[in-house]
């Protein structure tokens, strides 16, 4: 059991609040372009909605294909080395957006941009963890994931008022120096130091984490649904004659926000178990509401619903994995549940969108009720087993 003190154990520390932060600034740099890159690629360069597509689909690629590498260089080398240099590599990249001037160039700058980008969130959530006192870090992830939910909200806003204030190089040179900005705070974080695994090398046969893998799948099949909501969701809402779907992102952000902390709380005090059944049903009552009261109220109310499954769900697993494995094999357990992650979002594009292609996105939505309860049954017969048996209790020492 916990004593008192470890309970109470500093969460708002200096770091914390420095990592957040950072990672609130990039976040926000990187959702800038969501609204305005398609319609730059579109109108700039001329380029076709499938171009579209695929340029923002190369993304999630590069990003998916680094993270393994990621977790084993983070063991390997240290936190502060991969995170300060890869996130200002991403900074700097912003810049020769300017400089894009054909669709082909632009596909392998983004490409160039994804692999940054997969290796600056790997290692800055290893990094929050390092800096999370075991007894909290369930609150602490949660709180931590506020950051990117905050910019998921106002990125896209503010990407799109200074696209109407000027033009797209104002938005991708602010984009650069918020990301900038973003990177000086991680510049002031003191990184704790553990002794590195493989002896200070980067081990390619450890760049995922076994322990790590029944959790990581069971967020894979749960992101499935997530990956067709955001993909497709402002295709059914010109369906059903909804003005601006961009309020459903908003509604959802809002959703996540509310969810994260107190979620957080519930997993330190009692554990995962009563978490994900609820997160689950919460996205099968979002999935349920949007595919049979096909109106506005239903629309915005499933985003809702839909945001607080999203803010239970995925921190819930975050802390699950980072309870299993020691410090040292923290990048390569964090890569292992991000690239399930990316997988996840990226079959639920494919997926769903064949049933679309083949039904309707009604039917298609409705599927991912069935994926969702899949799910649950999954985390009661597989993962969550697999963490009572193996899970590494707060009060270990963290060595």
């Amino acid at each position: 059991m916990s004593s008192h003190r470890e309970v109470k154990a500093t969460l708002w520390t200096r770091n914390f609040v420095l990592l957040s932060t950072a990672n609130f600034l990039m976040f926000t740099a990187f959702y800038f372009l969501i609204p305005v890159l398609p319609v730059y690629i579109s109108s700039e360069l001329h380029g076709s909605k499938s171009m579209v597509g695929l340029i923002l689909a190369v993304y999630t690629l590069s990003a998916l294909l680094i993270r393994p590498l990621t977790g084993a260089a983070i063991d390997g080398l240290g936190r502060r080395l991969i995170y300060l240099v890869s996130m200002v590599v991403f900074s700097i990249l912003f810049n020769f957006y300017i400089l894009a001037g054909s669709i082909v160039i632009l596909l392998v700058l983004r490409f160039i941009h994804g692999f940054t980008w997969g290796v600056t969130t790997t290692s800055g959530i290893t990094a929050a963890v390092d800096v999370i006192p075991p007894t909290r870090r369930g609150e602490g992830i949660g709180i931590y994931g506020l950051s990117f939910t905050i910019a998921m909200a106002v990125g896209p806003l503010l990407g799109t008022v200074l696209l109407e204030a000027g033009n797209y190089h104002l938005v991708f040179i602010a984009a650069f120096l918020i990301s900038l900005a973003g990177w000086l705070l991680a510049l002031q974080v003191r990184y704790p130091i553990y002794l590195p695994a493989n002896g200070g090398r980067i081990s390619t046969r450890k760049m995922l984490e076994a322990r790590a893998m029944p959790v990581s799948l069971n967020l894979l099949i749960l992101n499935i649904t997530y990956g067709g909501i955001i993909s497709f969701i402002a295709l059914y809402a010109r369906e059903l004659n909804i003005a601006n779907p961009g309020y459903f992102f908003l509604l959802y952000a809002i959703g996540v926000a509310f969810s994260r902390p107190a979620a957080g709380r519930i997993f330190d005090r009692w554990g995962p178990r009563w978490l994900i059944g609820p997160g689950a049903c919460f996205v099968i009552s979002g999935f349920m509401i949007i595919t049979s009261w096909k109106s506005p109220e239903g629309f915005y109310l499933s985003a809702v619903l839909l945001g607080f499954g999203g803010g239970v769900i995925t921190p819930t697993f975050q802390a699950m994995v980072n309870n299993l494995i020691e410090p040292g094999r923290r990048g390569a357990a964090n890569s292992t549940l991000f690239t399930a992650l990316d997988m996840g979002i990226g079959g639920g594009m494919v997926l769903i969108g064949f049933l679309a292609e083949i039904t309707s996105l009604t039917v298609a939505f409705r599927s991912c009720v069935l994926i969702a309860l899949a799910a649950i049954v999954f985390f009661f017969k597989y993962a969550y087993p697999h963490y009572k048996k193996y899970h590494i209790p707060a009060t270990a020492p963290q060595v």
